[in-house]
């Protein structure tokens, strides 16, 4: 027990520098159109910080990849998920302290574009964390949190204009929180998310040596 909490406290910090990085970069009034090179760092950096003890998820969608191949025990999931969901909810309440946040346009948005565009790159963010951070063939490498912020930073690059960029159910309900999008197009994506983490999963079973 004193183990899971210790790694479910470094999902929550990871997660929490990560939404609140997505809110204060991308959301408030300070927004810069850099944002994604901001968001891709801080995700890279606490990979690397807090990988070693928890697996450095920070994303709902990886952590059900992770179960699904084995990585992670299916007892743990839901622990991590309310850690990871947390954070995200404290972090857009931080986001709020700070800075004012306008709702993002919405009726320019092609929803199939965006769940396309939301299920390809969590698809390729978790893909990229199971062959870099799980698997046995790459055990032991030093690009793996670089590989992963890197994965994060081009969809959100990629991405911009046709999807929020979330690729993350956490970072999804911090949206919400911060009224940066609505209900339905959050529930939409998150769910969207989570579907994709488990194509990536089914494709690296597919794909591994």
């Amino acid at each position: 027990m004193k183990e899971l909490l210790k790694k479910c406290f470094v999902e929550f910090i990871g997660t929490f520098f990560l939404v609140l990085t997505v809110g204060l970069t991308a959301c408030g009034a300070h927004a810069t159109p850099m944002a994604p090179i901001a968001i891709g760092i801080i995700l890279a950096v606490m990979v690397y910080a807090g990988g070693y003890v928890s697996g450095g998820h920070y994303n709902p969608a990886v952590s059900l990849a992770a179960a699904i191949r084995g990585a992670l025990d299916w007892k743990d999931i839901i622990p991590y998920w309310f850690a990871q969901l947390l954070a995200g909810g404290v972090a857009a309440l931080t986001v709020l302290h700070f800075t004012e946040v306008a709702p993002a346009p919405e009726a320019d948005l092609c929803l199939c574009c965006l769940i396309l565009f939301e299920f390809l790159f969590t698809f390729a963010l978790c893909y990229v964390v199971l062959h870099t951070a799980t698997s046995k063939e790459t055990e032991g490498n030093s690009y793996f949190g670089f590989a992963i912020g890197a994965t994060v930073m081009v969809g959100a690059f990629a991405s911009a204009g046709i999807c929020y960029g979330a690729f993350n159910p956490a970072v999804a309900l911090g949206l919400l929180t911060m009224s940066a999008a609505s209900a339905k197009i959050i529930g939409i994506t998150a769910l969207t998310n989570i579907i994709a983490g488990a194509a990536a999963a089914g494709v690296y079973k597919l794909t591994e040596k």
